[in-house]
């Protein structure tokens, strides 16, 4: 069957692909980011001064870009309008992005950010799901991490508080616990703001016996 054209849906230009090649160019340069939370750094440094002082439950963070025009509002178009097609656009672009491709080929398993039960009903699929499969398919497993409890959504609260609303809020399938002895993960979600949900994630997957964890995200807020 025959590709049907489509329309760059930040330029406009016709035909291309969901974000055209100069758009990523325009907007997607890579930056220096830290390494283990992937917040813009200046040249030369590969940690910010957070991550020296308190080490985060990361090994390594890695964004595509940062959480600003023209990738803000086609996230908000993706989670909240159902636009599942910019998955595709999405994958691309993290795949472009430095040391992404090694982390997913070193990786045994990739897990999405699990949404708790409430959330995945609201909003009917779980982003950071499809982007897994995108990016691994053949190692993607959307059961082993599990979200036990619903929180607040973390953009509406200081970051104190959203540390203590994430207590518990995630755990390992027993059944499946023993696949992460010694192994080598990536966790994928879409957007990472304070980092708070990626890093309890981690945590909970460091605790269980992971050894190497790797944050992968879309946007990085600043």
């Amino acid at each position: 069957m025959a590709k049907l054209p489509s329309q760059c849906r930040v330029c406009h230009a016709w035909p291309s692909e969901i974000v055209c090649e100069d758009c990523v160019s325009s907007f997607a340069q890579p930056q220096p980011r830290c390494q283990t939370c992937a917040i813009v750094v200046p040249h030369g440094l590969r940690q910010c001064a957070a991550c020296i002082k308190t080490a985060p439950p990361l090994d390594a963070c890695l964004a595509a870009v940062s959480y600003a025009y023209p990738w803000s509002g086609l996230i908000v178009d993706y989670k909240f309008h159902e636009q599942v097609g910019l998955c595709k656009a999405f994958c691309l672009l993290l795949r472009s992005t430095p040391w992404v491709e090694p982390a997913l080929e070193a990786a045994n398993i990739v897990l999405p950010m699990p949404l708790s039960t409430a959330r995945l009903q609201s909003r009917g699929f779980n982003q950071a799901l499809l982007l897994a499969r995108g990016l691994a398919r053949d190692r993607t497993d959307s059961r082993l991490l599990l979200r036990i409890r619903d929180t607040p959504a973390q953009s509406s609260l200081p970051r104190a508080q959203r540390l203590r609303a994430l207590d518990g809020a995630f755990a390992i399938d027993p059944v499946q616990h023993k696949r992460l002895r010694g192994a080598r993960v990536v966790l994928v979600d879409d957007v990472m703001t304070s980092g708070a949900s990626l890093f309890a994630a981690a945590s909970t997957l460091r605790a269980a016996g992971a050894a190497h964890i790797t944050g992968i995200v879309i946007a990085r807020t600043e």
